[in-house]
Order: C-alpha cells, then structure tokens, then sequence
C-alpha cells in the first residue's frame, strides 16, 4: 500500500499541472487545462491524518512541570490535541483533515472525518487547551509555530457554511483568541525576528496569523503583523542562501521571509525588494536554493524534516511567483524550481516511517493548495 501511495502521489502531483496557472477543484478540475486532482489521491493523504490525530503514543511533550501533580499523560493535558507524536502536528493534522473535507465533500473518509472532528474539537476540550495556556509557565508554549497552525485551522473554519464546521468553529474561537492575543502580547516585545528553519520561525508565524487575521476581519492583529514584518524584513538584502539548507530545516529562512513579504508589499516595491534579497534568482541561482534537498534517512525524525523542506519550500516559491509579473524573469525559474521540489517530496509523503507520516501530509496538502492558488 505504501508503494502505491507513494506512486499516486507523483501522479497527484503531475495532474494539477506543470506552470503557475491557477486550477479550482470545486468540480474536480483546473479551469485552464482540464486536469484533475482526485478524491483518490485526498482520500490517502486523509488516512495518514486519521491514523494519528487519536494515536496519542509516542509523543513529545512541550511541557513545563510546575509540580508533582503536572506528571501527566497527553490525552490529559491536552484533551484535543493530544495525538500524531506532538501537540501542533494534531493541530496541523486536523487542519488537513477540513481541507480535503472542504475540497472534497463527498470524500468516502468524510464521515469518518466528521466523527474524530466530533470527538476531539468539543467545547469542553477546547476550554481545557485554553486553560492550560493561562497556566504559569506556559508564555512560550508552541511559540510561534503552534500558534499559526491553530489559527490556519480557525481560519479553515471561518464561514464555513456547514452545521458541523460552525459548530467546530464556535467551539474553536475561544482558543483561536488566546492564541491572536498572544501574538499582540509577545510581537511588540520581540525585537527581532528568528530565522530559523524550524519551528521557531518568525516569518511563518507571521504569515500564517495574517492570513488569518485577515480572513476574520481582525485588524488589530493585521495591522501589528504587518508593522512587524516591515520592521523585521523590509531593510534585509543579500539573503544567507549559501547557509541553506541546514541538516534539520524544514522551512527554507530566505523564501519563508520573501512569502511572508508578498503578503505585506504592493506589488511593485516587493519585486523590488525580492531581487535586492535574493538578486541571483533572475539568472536561476542559487543552486542550492532551487534544488531539492536530499533526505539521506527518513527513519530520523530530524533528518525527515527535509522532506518537510521540499514541500515547503515549492509553497513559497509558488506564492511568491503568483505575486510577479508574467514578465520577471525569476517567476518562470521559480516555478520550475517549485514543481521539481514539489514531486520530490510528494513521492515520499508515506514512507512507511511514523517520524514523517505524522506531519508530512499536512504540509503536501498545504503545499497543494498553495500550487492551485499560483496564476
């Protein structure tokens, strides 16, 4: 099964189309070519997400002990989100799950979908989440990254005309507000931006809560992510890309900042700013850039970031392409780069190892959706 799956993926990858066109699935075809991305190839990505988001072993735990009595097990601590090894893996897990739900209604999983939504997404849950965030001790708890997924899957929810998903939405909200009110606490006191390929990763943050913000008319929060962006980003030039990739990264620092730009800039002064940062893409460089990394052991939960790397570095390259015009010369190299980058990665989603099945369909789903999003 592994093996077919790895198989439809690469297909999955080659039916939504080779160039930056945009393509809709609301029928299940792209609008320019009559491609199709099938509820075959959703249906896998769903399963790998059903498997975990209620496996709560193994886990890693983002948790500081205050006492004795805060030896807990996940599922106790974190009533929702306590499965797929790590508490902001269950969150992105969930995320996917209402994505393919959206695209494809009539998913066969859809049922089965709707019953671990049911089961993890309850008021009373989601008030235990917010109540361990209010505990001492917890200020960095999932900083920023946990932060973003929770808002992209509030986000997913937002308008949603469906019974289920304003029922997951209204329970959802009062978590979805500690985590926005906690990106107004800690923004203006960050001085300056981190730009790491891991969690960590300002720029991702960012991005991620803009969406957001945006999405649900939150212009407090739009208005503070995009002064701090500016403040972080908009003087770089010369971005460090001969330092990547680093062994672990599974964000790329430079295109993560550039798709994080897009969102802020006009159009005009962010292609500008994007060849002052990255001035060698026009030519197609760097190399080490614009090919995919190589994953040298998926049984290594550090090195099968890499993956993650690939498929996030083609969702970056895709948005920021969608933002220039036909004319610039960096698009087409971009595109180019993001399509090698994306079947890559799409071959090795199930790898049969639970160090990336745990996560790397999130970030395959997202990356999709970004792909049919780019003109």
């Amino acid at each position: 099964m592994l093996i077919h799956f790895a198989q439809a993926s690469v297909i999955l990858f080659l039916l939504v189309g080779w160039g930056c066109r945009t393509a809709s699935v609301s029928d299940g075809r792209s609008e320019s070519d009559g491609m199709q991305f099938t509820q075959v190839q959703a249906s896998r990505f769903a399963r790998l997400a059903l498997d975990c988001v209620g496996r709560e072993y193994p886990n890693k735990l983002d948790h500081v002990m205050n006492d004795g009595g805060e030896v807990q097990s996940p599922s106790t601590l974190h009533p929702a989100f306590y499965g797929c090894f790590d508490w902001h893996s269950a969150v992105h897990g969930h995320w996917m799950l209402l994505r393919v739900l959206r695209l494809f209604p009539d998913l066969p999983e859809g049922p089965e979908i709707r019953r671990a939504l049911h089961r993890n997404l309850t008021a009373q849950d989601i008030e235990a989440e917010v109540a361990y965030l209010h505990q001492e001790n917890r200020k960095s708890f999932e900083r920023t990254y946990g932060w973003a997924w929770l808002l992209k899957l509030a986000e997913e929810l937002h308008g949603w005309d469906d019974p289920d998903g304003q029922t997951w939405s209204a329970n959802l909200a009062p978590l979805a507000r500690a985590m926005a009110d906690r990106y107004m606490d800690f923004l203006p006191r960050q001085t300056y931006p981190i730009r790491t390929g891991v969690h960590p990763n300002t720029a991702f943050g960012i991005a991620f809560a803009l969406d957001y913000a945006r999405a649900v008319g939150d212009d407090a929060l739009e208005a503070l992510l995009v002064a701090r962006s500016l403040a972080y980003y908009e003087q770089d030039r010369n971005g460090p890309v001969a330092w990547e990739p680093s062994g672990a990264d599974f964000f790329s620092p430079c295109l993560m900042e550039a798709d994080l730009m897009r969102r802020v800039m006009a159009p005009k002064p962010f292609r500008r700013w994007l060849h002052d940062f990255l001035p060698d893409l026009r030519a197609g460089g760097p190399a080490n850039l614009l090919e995919p990394a190589v994953v040298g052991d998926r049984t290594d939960p550090k090195i099968v970031h890499l993956d993650g790397l690939n498929l996030s570095r083609a969702w970056c390259m895709w948005g920021i392409a969608s933002s220039l015009p036909r004319i610039d010369r960096a698009r087409p190299v971009l595109c180019d780069a993001a399509q090698r980058h994306a079947a890559d990665a799409l071959a090795h989603v199930a790898s049969g190892q639970y160090e990336g099945e745990h996560w790397l369909a999130s970030f395959a789903v997202y990356m999709l959706s970004a792909r049919m999003e780019a003109d």
